[in-house]
């Protein structure tokens, strides 16, 4: 995701569309997460966000870690309060998808074996 930050009303907008109009409401939520630590900072500045790919969780959670990322780098005494909520927000989710291996459907299913 890439954050662009400007002052303003509090306003954010991913791919150019109003946050009211994203997702359902966990996702909104889970956007919405690292603002709370700098209420005085969401509602001075606005927040465009341009995102692609992924499902919408991904992409809620790579808004997330933008925006945390942004606040983290304008004050310590946020990051520090980010940190101890969830490291996740500053650090990133390491997990990603095992590749698929030779010779099989998927990374882990074999192909059906029959003894008849």
């Amino acid at each position: 995701a890439r954050l662009v930050v400007r002052p303003g009303t509090g306003r954010i907008f991913i791919n150019n569309q109003p946050l009211e109009y994203f997702g359902n409401e966990i996702a909104r939520a889970k956007i919405l997460t690292p603002l709370y630590f700098n209420e005085k900072f969401w509602k001075s500045h606005d927040f465009d966000v341009k995102v692609r790919g992924g499902g919408i969780i991904a992409i809620a959670d790579a808004v997330s870690f933008a925006i945390a990322r942004a606040l983290a780098s304008k004050s310590e005494s946020a990051k520090q309060v980010i940190k101890e909520y969830n490291r996740v927000l500053l650090a990133g989710d390491p997990r990603q998808a095992e590749p698929k291996k030779p010779n099989r459907y998927s990374a882990r299913r074999f192909k059906q074996k029959s003894y008849r």
